[in-house]
């Protein structure tokens, strides 16, 4: 009676935990991947899932190989394995190597995600300030690098209009950096969409690069308490086509150089 109990309960805990992570679908709870480094860090966010279900299946069905066939029947002791070298290899050696494996493919994607190229195809400067965000486009004019275009944000209300967002305009298909800076206090660079964000240091610039291959507009915030306003510090990051793109640039710099006269 107590087996039949503890494989009840043992099933339905499992059909809960299948139930809990299908509701998320196939990503498991991560938003849809919008470049090449955000679909590699999906992949290895499934692997760790499907390494943790395997190692969780072997520990319940040992579990409840236990519970079924090892009660107690008696007053008498079971059989002891201390000292048994063969299992103590074995419960030593095995946690190692699923360690050494999920080590080895995250030291991989990492360098992947974290990789920069020498001359990437757009280089934005990104501003973090209390409460809002800078974009400044960045191009090599004779021989050195100027500021070509411009984006100021200010603070938005959280569930403000999402015309008052500034908006980081990028081309798709192409590699693109950003590079992050600030002169108040600690704040960081988040769009979920990436799967990825990276802290925005005073006094130090934190970059990275990733190449998006969906069009669309996709929402970004400011990640890391940063004072009273740091839920209005919102912004959009728009995905276009390459064409699109050279035509956003082209109005940017018309509009930088009659500002400027």
């Amino acid at each position: 009676m107590r087996s039949r109990r503890a494989s009840k309960g043992a099933g339905a805990l499992g059909l809960l935990a299948l139930t809990a992570t299908a509701c998320s679908g196939e990503r498991l709870g991560m938003p849809e991947p919008i470049s090449v480094q955000a679909e590699r860090m999906l992949q290895l966010w499934q692997g760790s899932w499907i390494a943790a279900f395997a190692v969780g299946g072997v520990v319940w069905g040992l579990i409840i190989w236990a519970v079924l066939f090892h009660r107690k029947r008696s007053d008498d002791l079971p059989p002891q394995v201390r000292y048994n070298m063969p299992i103590e290899i074995l419960y030593t050696a095995v946690p190692f190597v699923i360690i050494a494996v999920l080590f080895y493919f995250t030291a991989r994607d990492e360098e992947f995600v974290e990789k920069t190229t020498a001359n990437p195809a757009v280089t934005i400067d990104v501003t973090g300030y209390q409460w809002s965000w800078q974009f400044d486009y960045k191009e090599k004019v004779a021989g050195a690098e100027k500021t070509v275009a411009t984006v100021v944000g200010v603070p938005v209300a959280p569930n403000g209009p999402a015309a008052g967002k500034p908006v980081m305009v990028i081309p798709s298909g192409k590699t693109v950096r950003i590079r992050l800076h600030t002169n108040d206090v600690i704040h960081s660079f988040w769009v979920p969409a990436l799967l990825y964000k990276k802290d925005v240091m005073p006094g130090y610039t934190n970059e990275f690069e990733f190449t998006a291959t969906k069009l669309g507009t996709y929402e970004g915030r400011c990640a890391e308490l940063c004072g009273v306003d740091h839920s209005r510090m919102l912004f959009q990051l728009k995905v276009v086509t390459p064409e699109q793109y050279a035509t956003f640039m082209a109005e940017a710099k018309a509009k930088a150089t009659g500002g400027a006269q």
